[in-house]
Order: C-alpha cells, then sequence, then structure tokens
C-alpha cells in the first residue's frame, strides 16, 4: 500500500487555484496507484498550534506536559509529524503570499523540523533523517517568477520549501506551478493549463 499525505493551505477557498490543483493531481495519483490510500489535512480551515517556547520545550522533555491545553497542542503537533513520517507521498498546495508561504502552512512545517525525528546535528553538520519520500509541491504565484531573474531573488515561497525539505533528506522534489495568475485572465488561463500539462506528465512518470 502506498500512502499519500494531502495538504492543502490557501485562505481562499472554493476560488484557490491550489486547492483546485492538487485535487486535479491528487485524482490522477488515485489513476495511477491502484493501491494508494489518502489522507488530508487542510491547515487553513484548522491551523495547526503555534510552535510556542513551551510547546518547544515539551517536545524534549521525557514526559508529556501536565497543562491540559499544552497537552493538546503537544498532541496536534505529534499527530501532524506522525502523518507525515508515514507518508510515501506528499502533495502540498503552496499558494504565494507576500513573497513567501501561508502562515499556516509554516506552523505545519514548524512541526515537522524535530531534532532527532526528521534530522540531527552530527559532526559533519545537519543530517536529513528522512527518506524515501516523494514531495509535489503545487505552486501558484501572481506574478511571473521561475524565469524573471531579477524576480527570482524575490521568491521565498519555493525556496524555503527545498530548503527546509533537503535539509530533512528529502531528494525526490517537483514543482507544479501556476504563475502569474494575478496578471489577467488570459495568463491565468495559461498558467492553469501548464500546470495541467505537468500534472500530466509528473504523474506518468
Amino acid at each position: 500500500m502506498t500512502r499519500l499525505l494531502h495538504v492543502d493551505s490557501s485562505i481562499l477557498g472554493e476560488k484557490s487555484l491550489s486547492r483546485r490543483l492538487t485535487a486535479e493531481l491528487v485524482d490522477k495519483l488515485r489513476g495511477d496507484i491502484p493501491d494508494l490510500e489518502v489522507a488530508y489535512r487542510d491547515v487553513a480551515a484548522v491551523a495547526p498550534p503555534m510552535l510556542s517556547g513551551a510547546l518547544f520545550s515539551a517536545r524534549g522533555a521525557a514526559a508529556e506536559p501536565e497543562d491540559p491545553a499544552l497537552r493538546a497542542d503537544f498532541e496536534a503537533a505529534r499527530q501532524l509529524l506522525e502523518e507525515f513520517l508515514s507518508a510515501d507521498i506528499i502533495v502540498i498546495g503552496a499558494p504565494m503570499y507576500n513573497f513567501s508561504i501561508p502562515t499556516q502552512l509554516r506552523g505545519w512545517i514548524d512541526h515537522l523540523v524535530v531534532p532527532g525525528k526528521t534530522f540531527a546535528y552530527t559532526q559533519a553538520g545537519l543530517q536529513g533523517l528522512v527518506a524515501g519520500k516523494r514531495i509535489i509541491v503545487v505552486s501558484t504565484r501572481g506574478s511571473l517568477y521561475a524565469e524573471d531573474a531579477a524576480r527570482s531573488e524575490q521568491d521565498h515561497q519555493e525556496a524555503y520549501l527545498r530548503t527546509t525539505f533537503g535539509n530533512l533528506g528529502v531528494t525526490d522534489f517537483a514543482f507544479i506551478r501556476a504563475e502569474g495568475v494575478g496578471l489577467g485572465e488570459a495568463q491565468k488561463n495559461e498558467a492553469l493549463a501548464a500546470a495541467r500539462r505537468d500534472i500530466a506528465a509528473l504523474a506518468a512518470a
């Protein structure tokens, strides 16, 4: 059985292009992988707990926290990590907000970057502990960044995701891009068509 974790983070609900595209990608993967089991998490609808100092300390403690509210956050964070670790494929809908990723998506990632679980500090430097996972990011952006050298310096969305998951040890990493969706209806339709072509090609690989 192949496990897939589908994560959406857009705050736009039914108007979201990234949600539309992640759904199409997951449907295609269902067809390609007969034994696929899909878990879904909407981090915009149910935001992950904020990584507070208390929660950060609790992650490294020998016992679970006694405070009920902190214990609830601790359990929620542990579930997020377990979902990620148990998945073979992770599909992430990541729209660009303010040149980066949504706050809620960053909150989810904060619970995946855990010493001793997903990475370790060694004498040789940072060592990722996550292996054998395939991550596919559906990236939607209002302007054009990938082919524009000047604008690419403003991209703290894809760069952050690539760096963070790379440091965790993920090597099978792909982006499906819909760029320039804020530059008029014609460009938006062209961007969606390009993303759908990439979905078809990637899913068949």
